[in-house]
């Protein structure tokens, strides 16, 4: 892949990266109410997951999505069932401060992280979008596959490293259990709408 065509296609995995989004709303939170380290798990989930959809997308499974519309009724339905869960969990979750010398805060699993790419239609419209826009033909098409795997994995990275560490310094500045459950009632609201950019 020509240096040019990749940082094009950074740019637009950037832009699908760093905005706000589900993704970047539950690192967020985690960030503020666990800390960074223990937000690491939730975001390598999310990671693995998009990188999971990347490679089904880029080897034909995704073109189901756009044959059956069904699928994609369906994967809208499932994706905003589960963020209102995720939104439902963030908003209630208890208050505790991050340097609590006893046990330590639970952190959202690795597995939630995934689980939200795989059923998140808009993972699969990026995933779609970077395939179709940034892949080769031919015999270099493995190879481009690969690039748009390495520039997602990295957009991926760096974006979740900013959202955790925006979470972890909000968490450091709350003081109050009122103000906590104020931040988490918010960043359970705005996960919650996250479902409308889903149906948009």
């Amino acid at each position: 892949m020509e240096l040019s065509l990749f940082l094009s296609m950074l740019g637009f995995l950037w832009v699908a990266a760093i905005t706000p989004g589900p993704n970047n709303m539950l690192l967020t939170a985690s960030g503020a109410n666990v800390g960074f380290l223990r937000s690491l798990p939730l975001m390598i989930g999310i990671m693995i997951g998009m990188q999971i959809v990347l490679l089904l997308v880029a080897f034909g499974v995704g073109g189901l999505i756009l044959l059956y519309p069904a699928l994609h009724l369906l994967l809208k339905i499932a994706g905003s069932l589960y963020l209102l869960w995720l939104a439902w969990k963030i908003a209630s979750a208890p208050f505790e401060t991050l340097d609590t010398p006893g046990a330590p805060a639970k952190s959202m699993p690795f597995w939630q992280g995934g689980l939200l790419q795989v059923i998140n239609p808009k993972a699969w419209l990026m995933a779609l979008g970077a395939v179709a826009s940034f892949s080769l033909v031919g015999e270099a098409y493995r190879g481009s596959v690969l690039a748009i795997s390495g520039g997602l994995l990295l957009v991926n990275l760096v974006a979740g490293i900013a959202w955790l560490g925006f979470g972890t310094l909000i968490g450091r500045l709350l003081g109050s259990p009122r103000a906590w459950r104020l931040f988490n009632v918010a960043m359970g609201l705005l996960t919650a709408a996250c479902v409308l950019l889903i149906w948009h």
